[in-house]
């Protein structure tokens, strides 16, 4: 992997990261739980050297298996 893709992809993540900051109320535990599940999807897919393809489908299902996984926790404090 050259540098240039490195700072590509560290600033594409950078960039969510802010966009995803900028929100004007708090997260819900189930977005919460679906950006950490992506992050680390993606991050898993990233360290492991997978393809563009892998690395989008490792963090769509962390993202997917956080919300469910929010979800939970969130419907039993209620």
């Amino acid at each position: 992997m050259t540098t240039r893709t490195t700072i590509t992809r560290f600033g594409a993540i950078i960039l969510t990261a802010s966009a995803l900051g900028a929100c004007d109320r708090p997260m819900t535990t189930p977005e919460k739980g679906a950006l950490v599940g992506g992050a680390l999807g993606t991050g898993i897919g990233l360290a492991t050297g997978g393809s563009f393809g892998a690395v989008v489908g490792a963090g769509l299902i962390g993202g997917a298996v956080g919300a469910l996984g929010g979800y939970a926790i969130d419907s039993s404090k209620k």
